[in-house]
């Protein structure tokens, strides 16, 4: 069994992650790919992202029909910092004989080395780096390997959404349509 694990705030999720999700499970030929919200990331530790519930909610909404994707909520659960450390501890306790692999953004390529038992981790999973449109991809530092996805880099970002909500601009177009709902709903990013 192949298992992508895709973590991260997903404030809000948009389609660059669902299109990142599907090169993952083209390319890596996945049986399931996992998108696992942080409670709080441990980089960012002055930003309070939007209530986790929330977030799972709008990721559920965006994966609606979706039969090799889900949402593990273990890192909303366990509550205060997300450290993927013990969420690839998880899986590998849970699914053994799998194949792990760790899609993160080209952007956390250089803090891999600070990444909490860095060493341990390099071990459990095998990267997957997501390119930055237009940005050549660094190599992953040793002891972490890895590959980058090839397919479809979509420069939007959730920080850029936020922005145009707050900003009254429409969304509609970089987030799945219950997405966008969602986000008119229930007030956020205003």
């Amino acid at each position: 069994m192949k298992l992508g694990l895709y973590g991260g705030s997903f404030d809000p999720v948009h389609l660059g992650h669902l299109l990142v999700a599907q090169a993952a499970r083209e390319e890596l030929g996945l049986d399931r790919i996992c998108f696992i919200p942080a409670a709080q990331s441990p980089f960012k530790p002055e930003s309070k992202p939007t209530a986790a519930n929330l977030r799972v909610q709008m990721l559920r909404l965006a994966l609606v029909g979706q039969t090799r994707a889900e949402v593990d909520e273990q890192e909303v659960r366990r509550g205060g910092v997300s450290y993927s450390v013990d969420t690839v501890r998880d899986y590998r306790a849970r699914f053994p004989q799998a194949e792990l692999f760790y899609l993160i953004g080209a952007d956390h390529i250089a803090a891999l080395p600070k990444w909490r038992e860095a060493e341990e981790l390099a071990k459990l999973v095998e990267f997957v780096v997501i390119p930055r449109p237009g940005e050549a991809t660094q190599p992953l530092p040793a002891p972490f390997r890895g590959r980058a996805l090839r397919g479809f880099p979509l420069g939007v970002s959730s920080s850029q959404i936020r922005q145009r909500v707050k900003d009254g601009l429409p969304v509609d177009y970089l987030v799945p349509p219950g997405v966008a709902e969602a986000i008119r709903n229930h007030k956020l990013y205003l």
